[in-house]
C-alpha cells in the first residue's frame, strides 16, 4: 500500500454502503492507489465491484454519499480532495468513469457531440473543445468518426467513443467497469493499447482476469462487499484456494506460465 500522501491518487478508508433496500453492498473497505498505479478489482457477480467504482465520482445518490455511510469514520478522496457533494464538479473532472454498457453513457446523436459533452461542461472555449475531440478520437483509433451517428457503431466502437469522451476531460484517474466485455480479440487488443498509453492512475473492475494479468500492477479480490486479497496479480490470482473460495478461476495465462494445462 502506498504511504506517501503526496503520491496517492485515490484513498478509501472504512467505506461502507447499503442499498436502499437495506442490503449491505460494501463493508469496511480500505485501500489506496498511488499516482500512475494500475489496479484491477475482481470478484464474482454481485460482489460490489460496480458499486465501489461508482463512489469514486459520486454517481450514487447524495443521501447515500460517503458522509452518510454506516461507518462514521468513512472517507474517500481523489488527489487529496474529499468525494463529497460540494466537490463533485471538480471530482468528476478528475475521475473518468466508463460504464460497462456504452448505451448507458452515449446519449448524443453524433460522436462529436458525445465526446464534447464533458469539455463543454468544464466551460472550455470552443477551439479547445475541438482540439480535445480530435486528440481523444485519435487516441482511441477513431480519427474521422466525429460526424458519425453513435447508433451506427459496433459495440467496440461505442466503447471507444465513451473512452474518448472520458479522455477528452483529461482525468487523472480512470475508473473502468468491465471495459473488455463483449469485445472481439482485435478490439480488446486496441483497448489495452489505449490503456497502456494513459499516464494517470487506473482502477478496473472486470471478470477478464487475463486483462488484469496483462495490464495491472496490483489486484484486489472483492466478494460480499469486502476485500479478501490485495497484491501483485501473478501472486494473488495464482492462489487456487483463494480463487475457488470466491467463485473465480486461476487465469489461463497464469496456468500456462506455470506449466499447467490450459
Amino acid at each position: 500500500m502506498p504511504t506517501d500522501s503526496s503520491s496517492i491518487s485515490l484513498e478509501v478508508q472504512s467505506l461502507g454502503y447499503r442499498y436502499p433496500s437495506g442490503q449491505q453492498a460494501l463493508c469496511d473497505i480500505s485501500f489506496s492507489i498511488a499516482a500512475g498505479e494500475r489496479v484491477g478489482i475482481v470478484g464474482p457477480s454481485g460482489a460490489g465491484k460496480s458499486t465501489l467504482l461508482m463512489h469514486f465520482n459520486g454517481l450514487l445518490p447524495e443521501e447515500s454519499s460517503v458522509a452518510r455511510t454506516a461507518e462514521q469514520n468513512a472517507s474517500l478522496s481523489v488527489d487529496g480532495l474529499p468525494v463529497l457533494p460540494a466537490n463533485l464538479p471538480e471530482i468528476r473532472g478528475r475521475v473518468g468513469f466508463l460504464f460497462q454498457d456504452p448505451d448507458d453513457q452515449l446519449f448524443c446523436p453524433t460522436v462529436r457531440e458525445d465526446v464534447a459533452f464533458g469539455p463543454l461542461n468544464q466551460g472550455l472555449a470552443k477551439a479547445e473543445i475541438e482540439d480535445r475531440i480530435s486528440e481523444s478520437l485519435t487516441a482511441v483509433g477513431l480519427t474521422g468518426y466525429a460526424d458519425r451517428s453513435t447508433l451506427q457503431l459496433s459495440v467496440g466502437e461505442r466503447k471507444r467513443v465513451c473512452l474518448a469522451g472520458v479522455l477528452a476531460c483529461r482525468p487523472s484517474l480512470l475508473a473502468l467497469d468491465e471495459p473488455s466485455s463483449n469485445l472481439d480479440p482485435r478490439a480488446r487488443r486496441g483497448l489495452l493499447e489505449i490503456l497502456r498509453a494513459f499516464e494517470g492512475s487506473q482502477i478496473i473492475a472486470t471478470h477478464d482476469l487475463d486483462l488484469v494479468v496483462e495490464h495491472c500492477q496490483r489486484v484486489l479480490v472483492l466478494d460480499e462487499g469486502q476485500i479478501h486479497g490485495d497484491g501483485p496479480p501473478h501472486v494473488v490470482l495464482s492462489d487456487e484456494i483463494l480463487m475457488e473460495r470466491h467463485g473465480l478461476e486461476v487465469p489461463l495465462r497464469l496456468r500456462i506460465d506455470a506449466g499447467g494445462m490450459p
